[in-house]
């Protein structure tokens, strides 16, 4: 059995197909579907670390 198909991006930063893709920043859209942007290995370190949007919601209260 072969090994399954390496997935192939196009690098957000310097537009080069790479195929060792860097999940860089998620788009969320308020009607319908986001999408995910890519970088290469070499240009993934330019940006920032991804934030989980649920992280910058306020605690919830607490009952009681």
């Amino acid at each position: 059995m072969s090994e399954p198909r390496r997935p192939v991006r196009m690098c957000a930063r310097c537009e080069q197909l790479t195929s060792e893709p860097v999940l860089v920043h998620e788009v969320f859209a308020p009607t319908g579907p986001g999408f995910n942007v890519y970088a290469c290995l070499d240009c993934a370190r330019h940006y920032p670390p991804l934030i989980d949007p649920l992280e910058l919601l306020p605690p919830a209260p607490k009952s009681g």
